[in-house]
């Protein structure tokens, strides 16, 4: 297999054939992207309940189970495999902690199955206004953030995925095709079109800008 995220091939021959600790060497090589992720979606609800590191230890004895299924079918990069794994882990997460109150997901876009329970709005809407910080912000912060939810939740789905996994996630654009299952050129068209609508999203909120370049 032609590793693409750069892991040694070596390590990936062994960890195929049984050898945990290279997949606790290839683990540690996606650990900080796999921590952005999960710290991007993890509901805002857990925070100080739950922290991503807790996440990653969970999701990394899943992978250890499931490590076959890898080998067994290693169509998918294993970065991708292994961000699903983690995916579906924080999944659990947020049902055992939330059950009942955990935001209706079915807006979401299925990745791989199963849908995230963690809103992208949501979290984008967070990331986006995390420049409003001071105590004189609040209110705006406050009125922007209901705006700016509702407006995203007019976007495309799939744009708005393009755009957390591309910003926030940091992933490249073969890996943003990959989790989504489309082609690359289209997951790069999706995206020029993503920030060109928030573009056009923050410019109609009065301030934003101003306050974003200002605090």
């Amino acid at each position: 297999m032609d590793d693409a995220e750069g892991q040694p091939d070596d390590l990936l021959i062994r960890m195929k054939d049984g050898d945990e600790q290279a997949l606790a060497e290839l683990f540690s090589m996606h650990r900080d992207r796999l921590w952005r992720m999960v710290h991007f979606r993890l509901d805002h609800r857990l925070r100080g309940r739950v922290d991503a590191d807790d996440v990653l230890q969970e999701a990394y004895l899943e992978a250890a189970k499931r490590v076959e299924h890898f080998v067994d079918d290693s169509t998918t990069s294993f970065f991708v495999w292994l961000r699903m794994v983690v995916s579906q882990t924080l999944i659990d997460v947020h049902r055992r902690h939330l059950g009942a109150k955990m935001r209706d997901a079915g807006r979401e876009v299925p990745i791989h199955g199963p849908r995230y329970p963690q809103a992208t709005t949501v979290s984008l809407a967070i990331r986006l206004m995390g420049h409003l910080t001071s105590p004189s912000q609040a209110a705006m912060r406050e009125e922007m953030y209901s705006r700016l939810e509702a407006t995203l939740d007019e976007m495309d789905p799939i744009d708005r995925e393009v755009l957390a996994l591309r910003h926030f996630e940091e992933l490249t654009n073969s890996e943003v095709a990959e989790v989504l299952g489309i082609q690359q050129k289209a997951a790069s068209i999706r995206y020029i079109r993503a920030v060109k609508r928030l573009k056009d999203i923050l410019s109609q909120m009065p301030g934003f800008f101003d306050v974003s370049h200002g605090g």
